[in-house]
């Protein structure tokens, strides 16, 4: 299988001649919509903001000068449902029953909230019970929940995957594939799942390592308002209370509760752990502030010339966290590299498309909103799409270009998965690049931006771009420079344009994102998912529907 594989992308990159010429990305595109949506006068970009619509004013003109068509009958925009819960007067989260009480403080110890739409909540003595990882995975023969009735109860979570420790990563490395992440390890996972267990509260515990992100992110991330999409159940169905606690505090809770937190979380990593009741309540109460209203998906599309219907698809996410916790006085997270960056790559790809003339096929070019959010702009369009997803070739997402300068490598984000890939490593030989593994598998990275809002419904989306090795300083400057802007930047007031940023990287991988959809915008092929990915089920379904 696995020859046909690759003979068909062999097929595909040498048809059309087009395909292994280099467009001419605009730096300068790149970096004046990059610094104009990162600037301050956006206020961090968030949804349904004043912010919002200088966002969608800008982004619909600069898709119009481009030469791009409105993606939508006629409008530039899609409408999203959604609803933003804002915590109000929290009260310190307190914890009773064991040694002696421990208490959690809003914002440094723990943050909380609800998908609930109701004006107030109210934990009171929920029972808490140490879970593990979370995970009800039958097919792997796991479950947390085994035995367990933890209705009305409060579950506490460890992150990411049992093995993520694990040096190897795949399918054989371990039974969550070791160190690289499963949908399993990711946080909306154990909140969805939880909430099935019919849990009224579910708090992770935060640890830097396997969370790969620190305790800054997650207060940036979750304080301040929050989004959801509209729903008729108002999302009753989810837990009371969903939240985060940090790991010092969670150790001081299993102290109190005469448990040993490091024994316990070493026996969670081994099938058939069993949950662990802690002796103790927890109690705590907040308030919602409600608002209804719509943000926008934006769309524009260059319509093909004979086969119009049939689209690849180029999507990034416009949003950032607006206003948040403030830094130095700073309270705009203004979102450059995130993901400023990769919404301008949206506007010189259709730049450079239309300088090279028409496709066969439509290529549509798509903003979404609210990824920050858990990937919701995403996942509306995917569940309401413009263009049909069975006729939705494939395409490629982009979240945060590289502006570090040309690298040696690419990192195929989730790799194992299609045969964009095979399309893809021709490309980069071209380029005298190689394909190498990601350097942080355990992050998650695949289930953490807008791409698998589609894969999950079916369409194969590239996620992938420079990897660590620098032309200029090696692996280890690369290294160094990714884990400086997690540690002092990702989703803070830091992530500010710099017009010291050196672009040739970030042309490089869109070079590559342009020469892969004008392969599939300009050929009749149809590239699925590999044999053993978990989306190709629902992909076949929905191509053979589309025929």
């Amino acid at each position: 299988m696995r020859l046909m594989l690759c003979s068909l992308a062999a097929l595909i990159v040498a048809t059309p001649a087009l395909a292994h010429t280099a467009p001419k990305i605009s730096v300068e595109t790149l970096k004046s919509v990059t610094q104009e949506l990162s600037s301050d006068a956006y206020e961090g970009r968030a949804p349904t903001t004043g912010g919002e619509k200088k966002t969608i004013d800008y982004l619909v003109k600069r898709f119009a000068a481009a030469g791009l068509e409105p993606g939508n009958k006629g409008k530039w925009t899609q409408d999203v449902p959604m609803v933003e819960i804002t915590a109000t007067n929290v009260s310190p989260f307190t914890a009773t029953g064991g040694k002696a009480p421990v208490t959690f403080n809003y914002r440094t110890d723990i943050v909380a909230g609800t998908y609930r739409v109701v004006p107030q909540v109210a934990l009171k003595n929920s029972e808490l019970v140490f879970v593990g990882y979370g995970i009800n995975a039958p097919e792997k023969g796991w479950n947390d929940y085994a035995g367990l009735d933890v209705k009305g109860k409060t579950v506490v979570i460890l992150v990411n995957d049992p093995d993520w420790e694990t040096k190897d990563a795949g399918p054989q490395a371990g039974p969550f594939e070791g160190r690289a992440m499963t949908y399993y390890g990711r946080w909306t996972y154990k909140f969805e799942e939880a909430a099935r267990q019919g849990a009224a509260g579910a708090i992770i515990v935060h640890d830097t390592k396997p969370a790969a992100y620190g305790w800054s992110v997650v207060q940036s991330s979750w304080t301040g308002a929050q989004y959801e999409l509209a729903a008729p159940n108002d999302h009753m169905d989810q837990s009371e209370v969903i939240g985060w606690i940090q790991l010092p505090k969670a150790k001081e809770l299993f102290a109190a509760a005469g448990k040993d937190f490091d024994q316990l979380s070493a026996a969670a990593k081994q099938k058939g752990f069993r949950a662990v009741p802690l002796g103790m309540t927890l109690s705590g109460s907040f308030s919602n502030e409600i608002k209804r209203s719509m943000s926008k998906n934006v769309i524009g599309v260059l319509p093909g010339t004979t086969a119009p219907d049939e689209v690849v698809l180029y999507s990034a996410h416009w949003d950032h966290l607006g206003r948040c916790d403030a830094v130095d006085g700073d309270d705009i997270c203004n979102g450059a590299l995130d993901n400023a960056t990769g919404t301008a790559a949206l506007v010189a790809l259709a730049e450079a498309y239309r300088a090279a003339g028409p496709t066969r096929r439509s290529v549509a070019f798509l903003a979404v909103t609210a990824e920050e959010s858990g990937l919701l702009g995403s996942k509306y369009y995917a569940e309401n799409p413009l263009f049909p997803l069975g006729k939705t070739v494939g395409g490629v997402n982009m979240d945060v270009l590289n502006v570090l300068g040309p690298v040696k490598n690419f990192e195929i984000t989730g790799a194992g998965k299609s045969e964009l890939e095979d399309m893809v490593k021709p490309l980069l030989a071209a380029q005298g690049r190689r394909v190498s593994e990601e350097a942080t598998p355990e992050s998650g990275g695949y289930f953490r931006s807008d791409h698998f809002s589609f894969a999950k419904l079916g369409v194969p989306m590239l996620s992938g771009g420079s990897g660590e090795d620098l032309v200029d300083g090696g692996a280890a400057a690369g290294r160094a420079a990714a884990e400086d802007y997690v540690r002092n930047r990702y989703h803070g007031p830091k992530d500010e344009y710099d017009p010291n940023w050196n672009w040739a990287g970030a042309v490089q991988d869109l070079t590559i994102y342009y020469q892969l959809g004008r392969q599939l915008a300009d050929s009749d092929a149809w590239p699925n998912w590999y044999p053993t990915a978990e989306f190709k089920a629902i992909r076949d379904k929905s191509r053979q529907e589309a025929k």
